[in-house]
């Protein structure tokens, strides 16, 4: 049998658990040029929350009695595609299901030999691909550029100031908790660290940018954004990712006051959305996966259990309660 989350309302505010419903149906049986992966894991991105407002938006929205948007990975166990074999490990938008019929389309083989099926989810994955063409499309890096990344220990933030340290930038990160600030210094090779939860905002980004900041990658809005912005040099470049203090407001969207500063300095801000770069991810995955393969890339996954744990493990994209890329496990 496939355990399917299917999303039954349109939350207001922070989604609660009544905002998704567990069927229980048959595995489905697939036709000529098909194939039927049996799921391994699921990702779970703040991006999930966005598509279930009814708003005009990048993609359309989830419709009421489907199954959740979700990427996923898993192994191929039946087959009716020339191309797609039984035993291949692929990556998809499968849904947060235990099981999903795939035709080709938006579906890819990973080699499992190079790295595990998580890292396929985050850093190889598009988390890492969104912070690939984010900071050197967007963001435009060059060598001595001063970095300032927000949500700085999470999927996309994590490897957009790996990046930025590869091509030679001084990075700053901004996480929540001493631990992550550790862990972006220490195991990342940040420059600096600041914890939001424990600092005026302002303060600590005049104090680890002193000469200001050429490039701020921001996966936050709200307040951080408005710090930042506060801080700009000449040219800089504002990459517009996400906004997740944003994402559960019940009233309007909080935007940024001093948004003049873009003016003063001749700067851009740009939002972006990693399906626009589809065209170069082959590029991008040969380089990620070129600088995972020497170690100069580092990946790491918050691994969550239990189809039936979906809200509670999703949740903590909100709390803040895990580090880098969050998964649910819904193989049994």
């Amino acid at each position: 049998m496939n355990k399917q989350l299917i999303l039954v309302k349109r939350p207001k505010g922070t989604p609660d658990a009544s905002t998704w419903t567990m069927e229980t149906n048959a595995i489905p049986n697939i036709m000529e040029g098909e194939f039927l992966v049996q799921q391994h894991y699921v990702s779970l991105d703040p991006a999930m929350r966005g598509w279930m407002n009814d708003t005009k938006s990048y993609v359309e929205p989830i419709a009421l009695g489907d199954v959740m948007r979700a990427g996923s990975i898993g192994k191929i166990i039946d087959s009716k595609h020339p191309e797609f074999k039984i035993g291949d490990t692929v990556s998809g938008w499968g849904g947060v299901q235990q099981y999903a019929v795939g035709t080709g389309k938006s579906w890819y083989k990973v080699d499992t030999s190079l790295a595990p099926m998580t890292t396929y989810l985050g850093t190889l994955g598009m988390p890492g691909m969104t912070a690939y063409f984010g900071i050197l499309e967007v963001g435009k890096i060059k060598e001595g550029d001063v970095v300032l990344v927000s949500a700085a220990a999470g999927a996309v933030g994590s490897v957009v100031g790996q990046i930025a340290k590869l091509k030679g930038c001084n990075v700053v990160g901004i996480a929540g908790g001493k631990d992550k600030c550790k862990y972006l210094i220490d195991d990342l090779g940040f420059d600096a660290a600041i914890d939001y939860k424990a600092t005026n905002i302002f303060e600590a980004v005049k104090e680890t940018c002193p000469k200001g900041i050429d490039v701020y990658f921001d996966n936050v809005g709200g307040e951080i954004l408005e710090a930042a912005l506060s801080k700009l040099r000449l040219h800089a470049r504002v990459v517009i990712c996400g906004a997740i203090s944003q994402y559960n407001n019940m009233e309007e969207v909080q935007g940024p006051k001093n948004y003049m500063s873009l003016l003063v300095n001749r700067a851009t801000m740009q939002g972006m959305i990693v399906m626009d770069y589809a065209p170069q991810y082959a590029q991008a995955a040969k380089d990620m996966g070129q600088w995972f393969k020497e170690g100069k890339l580092k990946s790491k996954e918050a691994v969550y259990d239990g189809i039936e744990n979906f809200h509670e493990t999703f949740m903590r994209l909100f709390s803040g309660d895990k580090k880098g890329k969050l998964l649910l496990k819904v193989l049994e």
